[in-house]
């Protein structure tokens, strides 16, 4: 009898290659197979007489092959297979390309269900490739719902159909409650055999969305186990106690107010460094909203309880400027503050390392050479990384190696809704600084076509003459020839912009340059020797140039919106009016709508949740963002109350199973082990 974990290549009609082919879809076992949910699904339930139709509907016909199907050869590698098929309310002209079998497989006089979408030109109606069976057939693919399975090359809808209901009819009875009964009572939730059986063969559309809304929360309910198993442990981890600190004396030193968001933000986190566990807390706040004064208050408490701070940066410009602004802060405090970068000469990396060795440095802020194997601490009792995702999770671990358990503190400026932070920063704490500082520039956004551009030249001139600076970012590093759309490219762009203006100074930065380029030309935009800046993103994290007041995006409907509100955030740094020119001829009220957002509010969070409900979590995150799973059955964009339900349950399990070691959650806890299997590298 098979079993769960029964190979997928033992099943009947299943050989090598098609094995192969499930393989590469992450299905190896039975388990596998049954678990890989549709990606959508058909409604073939619904029969249509021929008159009824409408165009573009896609439709079931119960119809009689009104002649014999003809063949004809049009050219190489072209077949065309046609016949007109009827009912009592009129006729349909049916077209193969390239099934050449369908000549023999439809017989004149015999009756078939078509499946496919029906095109109307006046009273004539027609059909391309429709699905056809005859009608009454046994386990047939129409009068149903029909789920619709991602493919890779060998495998088709049908093989992976009839895989599926051999898998389940082989061992579905096996399928484990990963539940917990009570928890399934309290959700109100169907059994597990159900839910698999209707997500895969849906009775009608009411099975359907019971079998996915169990598996939906399951899912969720089971990362969030994951992550709450993860926190736990780190919270029973001994970490550096840091004694009381009267932090009141380090925010008097400051020329102004902080808000009561980074406030509190730092009373969070040192509340973690005096609890005697690790601290792992994210700071998410906006782009402007003053995390780094957070870090340097945090770095303050450390130096006050004699630890060594590191703070990383993805970029040697981003260490000099979070040098300069830590500076101003703890310098009058008599902190010892040093720079470790890969472009540091010879000498002064010798210098540092020994300085951090011996304990002579409070902080050292730095790229990732800061984790190289030479480097070593004398007393590093907190690691700070900024804007993490730019970071793999090896790099940040190696550099948290380098104490007895420092603190950890990630900070990033990418707005993500709440509910989502937990799942994607799952083991770490997280507190959001939701307040501007006051004098915080607004930065007004407009989204124009290509008519705007004199006008926009114009701009551009008028605001180099008053001494401002410009950053024009485009999708592209070169032109392409091969895509249809004619998109601007940096290098072309920045060409064209030099000849329109060729009293303006202008550069050009992207992602294939060196980084010691790269680094080059930033550093001449940030000091002023250049006028406009022309990039790709690689502008969109970090630099602060107070004296940019005009950020112009080109072909805008190509980005995020949470991107285009990172790039926005590079103006309005300074004391001078700033503005953000969304520049896009592409057609279609969609991309008015998102372009519409930016132009409507500032607010990051309020974009990311518009962003995430617009473009779905793939998009959002990017292909395998660090620290979230793939998610076969659950969308984080559309699922956030089943989200928030499935997290408030895992939390009342574990304050009550912190293990999982109870009898009754076993099968849950073998689930946990299993997730942590699949997505060693994605676990932050």
């Amino acid at each position: 009898m098979a079993q769960l974990e029964t190979e997928v290549r033992f099943l009947k009609g299943i050989g090598e290659k098609k094995a192969q082919a499930f393989h590469k879809l992450g299905v190896f076992t039975l388990y596998d197979l049954i678990s890989f949910f549709p990606r959508r699904y058909e409604d073939r339930s619904v029969y249509k007489p021929i008159a009824l139709t409408q165009n573009g509907e896609s439709v079931c016909i119960r119809a009689l092959a009104a002649d014999t199907p003809r063949l004809t050869r049009i050219r190489r590698g072209l077949d065309l297979v046609k016949l007109r098929a009827v009912d009592e309310s009129g006729m349909v002209e049916i077209t193969y390309f390239n099934q050449p079998y369908r000549k023999d497989s439809i017989r004149k006089g015999e009756s078939y269900v078509f499946y496919g979408k029906v095109e109307v030109n006046g009273t004539r109606r027609s059909m391309v490739n429709p699905v056809c069976e005859q009608e009454g057939s046994e386990g047939g693919v129409t009068g149903r719902i029909m789920p619709v399975y991602r493919l890779v090359s060998g495998l088709t809808q049908r093989n992976v159909l009839q895989s599926v209901r051999q898998g389940l009819d082989s061992c579905g009875e096996q399928l484990p409650e990963i539940l917990p009964e009570r928890i399934r009572r309290q959700e109100q939730l169907c059994p597990a055999r159900y839910a698999y059986e209707n997500i895969h063969f849906p009775a009608d559309f009411q099975a359907l969305e019971i079998a996915r809304r169990r598996l939906v929360f399951e899912e969720l309910f089971t990362l969030a186990c994951a992550f709450g198993k993860i926190r736990g442990e780190r919270v029973r981890e001994k970490g550096i106690r840091l004694a009381p600190v009267d932090l009141e004396q380090f925010w008097k030193s400051l020329p102004f107010s902080p808000t009561g968001a980074q406030r509190r933000s730092v009373q969070e986190a040192l509340a973690d460094m005096g609890s005697g566990a690790v601290m792992s807390r994210l700071v998410q706040g906006d782009v402007g909203s003053g995390k780094t004064l957070v870090a340097a208050a945090l770095i303050w408490a450390a130096s006050r309880n004699g630890l060594c701070s590191a703070f990383m940066a993805p970029t040697e410009i981003l260490v000099q400027q979070h040098m300069t602004t830590l500076s101003s802060f703890l310098a009058p405090f008599g902190i010892r503050i040093g720079k470790l970068t890969g472009s540091s000469t010879a000498k002064e990396k010798r210098q540092i390392k020994e300085a951090l060795k011996s304990g002579a440095l409070d902080l050292i802020i730095g790229t990732h050479a800061l984790f190289s194997a030479d480097v070593e601490y004398a007393n590093l009792g907190l690691v700070i990384t900024d804007e993490q995702h730019r970071f793999g999770v090896g790099q940040r671990s190696a550099l948290i190696g380098k104490g007895r358990r420092p603190h950890v503190l990630v900070m990033s400026a990418t707005p993500i809704p709440r509910t989502l932070a937990l799942i994607l920063y799952g083991d770490l704490d997280v507190s959001i600084i939701d307040e501007m500082p006051p004098g915080r520039q607004k930065v007004d956004t407009f989204a124009v076509n290509e008519s705007y551009r004199e006008r926009l030249n114009g701009f551009i001139r008028r605001l180099a003459a008053e001494g401002r600076q410009v950053f024009v970012v485009c999708p592209m590093v070169e032109e392409n020839d091969e895509l249809p759309t004619p998109l601007k490219s940096a290098e072309e762009h920045a060409k064209e912009l030099a000849a329109v203006f060729p009293e303006l100074r202008i550069g050009c930065v992207h992602g294939r340059m060196k980084a010691k380029e790269k680094d080059a030309v930033m550093a001449a935009f940030v000091s002023g020797e250049t006028d406009v800046l022309v990039s790709t993103t690689v502008i969109e994290v970090g630099v602060d140039v107070p004296n940019a007041a005009l950020m112009i995006v080109e072909n805008a409907e190509r980005f995020g919106l949470s991107q285009l509100h990172q790039l926005r955030g590079r103006v309005g740094r300074g004391s001078h009016k700033s503005w953000c020119i969304l520049v896009s001829d592409a057609d279609g009220e969609d991309v008015r709508a998102r372009l519409d957002i930016l132009c409507k509010t500032c607010d990051g969070f309020e974009v990311a949740n518009e962003d995430l409900r617009l473009r779905g979590p793939g998009d959002f995150f990017g292909s395998r963002q660090s620290g979230l799973p793939e998610m076969h059955v659950a969308d984080l964009g559309a699922d956030t109350q089943v989200l928030q339900r499935a997290q408030q349950a895992a939390l009342s399990l574990l304050a009550e199973d912190p293990g999982l070691e109870q009898p009754e959650n076993a099968a849950l806890r073998r689930q946990v082990d299993r997730l942590f299997q699949m997505n060693a590298d994605s676990f932050n």
